[in-house]
């Protein structure tokens, strides 16, 4: 009895008519976005990103990302449903800004909105020159495409999937003060993040490159979005609808900035990928030429600097001053002094309890050793800090209450030293943290 073969070759020609028949919702739309001439909404992205999406998965699962026949169509598809994406976040914050309570100066709102709305346009038009170049593609191939017009395909403003948060691993908090002062916190974690790249607006092309590939690689823009997306699912999983945001107006204005940020980081992160994806020597050089002249990549990078990213940082920093002023109202600031215990050294592993103690409240500590601050949530800092006074004994710890309470607990307990089955109750999170 033969066996099944796992895969099976299909004809290049017999494969077109498959894409043809099993694509037709995508290419209806295709000309539907094409004829329509009033601006694209965040329906028409939503839509032509889920109908990319699925197209895109029919090519990858036949292979055509390793066919000189339908490579091209298979980059074109992939680099459509990128700027689809880019261009919803962009159609939404055109939308939302107005109601996020974003604090910019007059003159600010207004360049922002308009920096926002350009690059919908350029989003909208570059999606459609992908799509032009995709339908000639797909006629070369011998790809039947359907005609429709826009009311048989295009359907009211979709928005996107509705998603349980984030907070796999997160520790369920006490109350809402300690909530609200981790949000703050991880704010001005990110501002930081931002402001220390030293983003600012470049015309100059080449100088614009240069910024750009030592301060926003894919690699790069994912860790911003992922930062100010896992701020976003924080305050979502703990403080939204809570009292505390009920009686206090900052929290919600607070969301706001974090909101747009990351509507605008989302494109950043599309865009580099697409650069990154078509850099030469990357991919396939011809595949490369072929999507350079289909678009440009100095106005992708001219975009992602002067305005996604730029404004993401701007809407950042003028958040701080409220997640500045949020901090202290939320938490009990305190000193504490502790020694160590006779025959007990400080190295890496009571190190890396102090670091998991501070992580886990998710508060501002420092520790202060010899008259050197350091910031105890980082295991370098602190054990450059350790490393820097080998003799020390005595140690301060600035911050909240409640974090500085457990570490007082800690040094009590040897600082972990006598075995983490050793340790009371209250640190039983130490022990499922090793």
């Amino acid at each position: 009895m033969s066996e099944t073969p796992l895969e099976e070759i299909i004809s290049e020609k017999a494969f077109a008519l498959e894409v043809g028949e099993r694509a037709e919702s995508f290419f209806s739309l295709s000309s539907a976005l094409l004829a329509r001439t009033e601006d694209w909404g965040r329906g028409a992205f939503f839509q032509l990103t889920s109908e990319a999406d699925g197209l895109e998965s029919q090519l990858d699962d036949h292979g055509a990302r390793y066919n000189r026949t339908f490579s091209f169509l298979r980059e074109l598809v992939a680099s459509l449903r990128g700027f689809s994406q880019a261009g919803f976040s962009m159609a939404h914050l055109e939308r939302r800004l107005p109601t996020y309570g974003v604090s910019l100066a007059p003159r600010e709102r207004e360049q922002v909105l308009r920096d926002i709305a350009s690059s919908r346009k350029f989003l909208e038009q570059t999606a459609r020159v992908l799509l032009e170049s995709l339908r000639k593609e797909a006629h070369a191939l011998g790809i039947p495409l359907p005609s429709a017009t826009a009311d048989e395909v295009m359907h009211g403003d979709a928005g996107p999937r509705r998603m349980l948060p984030r907070n796999m691993g997160q520790e369920d908090l006490d109350d809402d003060e300690q909530r609200v002062a981790e949000v703050a916190s991880k704010y001005l974690q990110a501002c930081e993040m931002l402001e220390e790249t030293g983003i600012h607006r470049i015309l100059d092309e080449r100088e614009r490159d240069l910024w750009l590939g030592r301060h926003c690689s894919e690699v790069q823009a994912r860790v911003y979005e992922a930062t100010v997306h896992n701020l976003q699912s924080t305050y979502d999983t703990h403080v939204k609808n809570s009292p505390a945001e009920a009686s206090d107006a900052r929290l919600s204005r607070l969301r706001g900035h974090v909101s747009a940020a990351l509507h605008l980081l989302e494109s950043v992160t599309h865009l580099a990928h697409f650069v990154e994806r078509h850099e030469s020597g990357q991919r396939n050089e011809e595949l490369e030429a072929r999507i350079g002249a289909v678009v440009k990549r100095s106005e992708v990078r001219e975009q992602t600097l002067n305005h996604l990213l730029y404004w993401a940082a701007v809407i950042l920093k003028r958040g701080r001053p409220l997640a500045e002023d949020l901090l202290p109202s939320y938490t009990n600031l305190q000193v504490l002094e502790v020694e160590l215990p006779p025959s007990v050294s400080m190295h890496a592993r009571p190190a890396a309890l102090i670091v998991s103690i501070v992580n886990h409240f998710g508060t501002p500590v420092e520790m202060e050793v010899a008259g050197a601050r350091c910031n105890a949530a980082s295991i370098l800092e602190l054990l450059v800090a350790v490393g820097s006074h080998p003799n020390a004994r005595r140690y301060v710890f600035h911050g909240d209450i409640k974090p500085l309470t457990d570490i007082k607990l800690l040094f009590e307990y040897s600082v972990g030293e006598k075995g983490m089955d050793g340790l009371p109750p209250e640190l039983a999170y130490l022990r499922d943290d090793s």
